[in-house]
């Protein structure tokens, strides 16, 4: 564990980079296709990818996380975890083109049977990279995966605005979903040149498959609360009206996304090593936690404030009934932060179980916010979910940190000077904004830039000179500079 600290930092700046340039290649391909395709064409994927998504999320079992949160683990093991996913991405692809006749039945779409085939190639893809991944985050080696993640979206946004400039409608997003798998698992085989050896039923995996299988079972349990709105609302309300839905959770998504895996991958691999230091796991996670909601206060601000010129510029004015679901919606933003990274204390400490009891818990609450929002359409469904989420926060937090070495009124000092600083910027940004829009008759692009610029500059001036959090990112940057360790992990362990 030599040079952790110094390691995980350059991790997580390199991920934080990494996904900076995701999120904006992201919204600029987003805002193509948004002109592009309609809201139907984006519907009726999105009733197609509801389901696929579920499926995803048994590509990897949770091998991964079982993987690099052993203390030590060996090469045998590791090509015989290869083959086992190997095994489940060919059984979920077969699954995938056997659910195609459900789906058109289900939603009364008959071009549901084509596209959800034509998704079915993307398990076997996913499903051969898992491990190489998996090896990579285990070296901590994020840039390589920055990289490759990069390499990867790039070529799936030629794809897709290719198809789509071409007239092929909602097949650009089908294409576009199956060559960021491909992509991704082709470069992370030529990187770590690693080959799994032969299937040794020898080999003691058993203690991986159990974490491996609640993993899986929680994150299954987590998808369907997360994303039964989009079923109800398609079956309900009709294709546009989910086309409408899913692009402002889909913007509202982006942020949440790519911080949660700009810094929980980072975050998960360095606490695992240091799941028998309860003092540095402490400090390690309190200062990533209070990073994390730092720099998403903002974020969250920005979106409830200014929802309506951020769906202009990004969607286009034919997306305009999406702008107050993605206000409605902003909240999340925020909340997200907080709960997500107490899902690394658990993982990395094997309290998996409790995960996903707590995703048991949370299920029957979304699913019957969804259900009293759904009468009053995709608005309605939006409110109840916002309103959900936020009367869970506090007993989501609690729980996950019940007999931990962390209690709930650390973690809260922790964000105490950031929850202040935002509830000063966003007032002060208000009031800014009205003035603005009163004075000025400004185009939605340049309120962006002067509201959002106004309350940046005041959150980062009250948060480091007036609060005094100067001295955290100051640790951060020396730490930095840490010299590195030689990699000991550049072969497969």
């Amino acid at each position: 564990m030599k040079n952790l600290k110094g390691r995980t930092l350059r991790g997580g700046l390199a991920k934080l980079c990494g996904q900076g340039a995701n999120f904006v290649l992201r919204f600029a391909y987003l805002m193509i296709l948004a002109r592009l395709l309609t809201p139907e064409d984006f519907g009726l994927v999105a009733m197609v990818m509801v389901v696929t998504g579920i499926f995803e999320l048994f590509t990897s079992a949770g091998l991964s996380s079982a993987m690099i949160q052993q203390a030590t683990i060996t090469n045998e093991q590791i090509s015989k975890l290869f083959w086992v996913n190997l095994l489940v991405g060919a059984l979920l692809a077969l699954l995938c083109v056997a659910t195609a006749p459900v789906l058109v039945s289900f939603f009364h779409e008959p071009r549901l049977f084509w596209v959800t085939i034509a998704m079915a190639p993307a398990f076997l893809f996913g499903a051969a990279g898992v491990q190489h991944m998996a090896i990579l985050q285990r070296q901590l080696r994020y840039v390589t995966i920055t990289m490759i993640e990069i390499v990867a979206l790039l070529s799936s946004i030629a794809v897709g605005i290719g198809m789509a400039l071409a007239g092929f409608g909602y097949w650009a997003i089908v294409a576009a979903a199956v060559t960021v798998q491909a992509v991704s698992t082709i470069c992370a085989v030529a990187v770590t040149r690693w080959v799994p050896g032969r299937f040794d039923r020898s080999t003691n995996i058993g203690s991986m498959l159990r974490y491996g299988g609640t993993v899986t079972l929680s994150g299954v349990v987590v998808y369907i609360a997360y994303n039964l709105d989009k079923v109800l609302l398609g079956r309900v309300w009709g294709v546009e009206a989910l086309g409408v839905y899913g692009r402002a959770y889909q913007l509202i998504n982006i942020p949440i996304s790519n911080l949660n895996v700009a810094v929980g991958g980072v975050a998960f691999a360095a606490l695992s090593r240091l799941q028998d230091d309860s003092i540095r796991f402490k400090a390690y996670f309190l200062k990533g936690y209070s990073l994390v909601v730092s720099m998403t206060i903002p974020v969250t601000i920005f979106c409830g404030l200014f929802a309506d010129e951020i769906v202009t510029v990004v969607l286009g004015p034919k997306w305009s009934e999406a702008a107050p679901i993605f206000r409605l919606m902003s909240p999340t933003i925020l909340i997200f932060a907080m709960i997500n990274p107490l899902s690394w204390v658990l993982f990395s400490v094997g309290l998996q179980r409790r995960s996903l009891n707590i995703a048991l818990t949370m299920t029957p609450i979304l699913v019957c916010a969804y259900l009293i929002g759904l009468p009053y359409g995709a608005k309605g469904v939006a409110a109840a979910y916002s309103a959900a989420m936020a009367l869970w926060l506090i007993p989501h937090i609690v729980w996950c940190l019940h007999n931990t070495s962390i209690s709930p009124l650390e973690l809260f000092s922790a964000i105490s000077r950031p929850l202040l600083s935002g509830l000063i910027a966003a007032s002060a940004a208000f009031g800014i904004g009205l003035y603005v829009n009163d004075a000025f008759a400004l185009s939605a692009l340049m309120r962006l830039i002067i509201g959002g610029g106004a309350m940046a500059l005041i959150y980062v001036v009250v948060l480091l000179f007036i609060l005094r959090q100067k001295d955290l990112y100051l640790d951060v940057l020396r730490g930095l500079k840490e010299p590195s360790s030689p990699n000991t992990y550049r072969s497969a362990p």
